[in-house]
């Protein structure tokens, strides 16, 4: 027997495993970067001429960037349904 806490009582658990039946498989893509470089700046003037370098904003707000740049696709249309 496991000693492991079970959050959900066994007979809870596969009431929503037959609602899940026929469900879109989610697959998420490995987001991870391939490398991170920490940068340090000894004035403001240094990071503006970084951002320069690099075409991309950078403010006193930044704490990181990605290079080259990346777009986050958002979608355009966004529908809400309600079953009730």
């Amino acid at each position: 027997m496991s000693d492991q806490f079970n959050l959900f009582p066994v007979d809870e658990c596969s009431e929503w495993a037959k609602e899940w039946q026929d469900m879109p498989e989610f697959i998420q893509k490995d987001a991870r970067p391939f490398q991170q470089i920490t940068l340090s700046f000894e004035k403001w003037e240094d990071v503006q001429a970084f951002s320069k370098l690099i075409n991309q904003r950078i403010t006193e707000k930044t704490d990181s960037i990605w290079f080259p740049e990346m777009k986050l696709e958002k979608p355009s249309n966004f529908v809400y349904t309600d079953e009730s």
